[in-house]
């Protein structure tokens, strides 16, 4: 079953990718453009888009970005190291709806899988099975540029759950960043504080979190590390959750 869904996945990328590319190709003369990035993450803790979720694993992450003027396709694979079992996957579809100098606002939405662990017998023999829930969500993510490296912003995601999963989450947090943050000769730090509330079914409760990344000037790696702290909440979590990633970008 999980690798059934893997190649039905991973083809439907292959086949967008190709799709959207071969369009770029034949309209060059009216100046379509389709770019192509991402990047691979390595961490010692798997921290989910939510921070107050984690694998509490090492895991790895692949993100790929296909984008088409003011549309994009961010689908995003992530992994446990040890083994190499699937964690979870989202396959988001973005659109910017305004995108100026001071003011952009994106909106999205995207169907995820996320996998877990499930003690079971078979035959009489315990087997560690893995299960699949799906979700469906969507997102609203208004920023403002106070400066050229300052901006502020509102992000609001719903999140759908199907079959056995929580039906209802809502996802709300005030962010800022803070870019190029001089430490040394081609060495800046950005800095992305973040608090947010976090409603599940009938639990809530509010966190603060912030991402500190270093980059150098014309490396592809960087370093990331992600704190995120349990304010006051009735959701099962840990009080405080870290990681540290090496991220290469392309």
């Amino acid at each position: 079953m999980i690798s059934k869904i893997l190649q039905i996945n991973l083809f439907a990328i292959f086949f967008l990718f190709l799709s959207t590319t071969g369009f770029s190709q034949k309209n060059d003369s009216l100046k379509y453009k389709t770019t192509v990035s991402g990047a691979f993450t390595a961490t010692n803790n798997g921290i989910s888009v939510i921070p107050t979720f984690m694998l509490g694993k090492p895991a790895t992450i692949f993100d790929l970005t296909i984008r088409k003027k003011r549309f994009s396709f961010e689908p995003q694979f992530r992994f446990a190291i040890q083994d190499f079992k699937p964690w979870s996957f989202i396959f988001w579809l973005r659109y910017k709806l305004v995108d100026n100098k001071k003011l952009k606002i994106g909106v999205g939405a995207h169907p995820s899988t996320v996998f877990g662990n499930t003690a079971a017998t078979v035959n009489g023999v315990a087997k560690d099975l893995i299960t699949v829930r799906r979700f469906w969500a969507s997102e609203i993510s208004p920023t403002y540029l106070l400066s050229k490296n300052v901006s502020v912003g509102i992000y609001y995601l719903y999140s759908r759950g199907l079959a056995d999963a929580t039906k209802n989450t809502n996802f709300v947090a005030l962010s800022g960043n803070f870019s190029n943050i001089k430490i040394a000769n081609d060495i800046s730090l950005r800095v992305s504080p973040q608090i947010y509330y976090l409603q599940m079914d009938t639990n809530h409760g509010y966190y603060v979190t912030s991402a500190f990344t270093l980059t150098k000037k014309k490396l592809p790696l960087a370093i990331q590390s992600i704190v995120n702290k349990k304010i006051q909440s009735t959701i099962p979590s840990k009080d405080f959750v870290w990681n540290v990633s090496l991220i290469y970008s392309y």
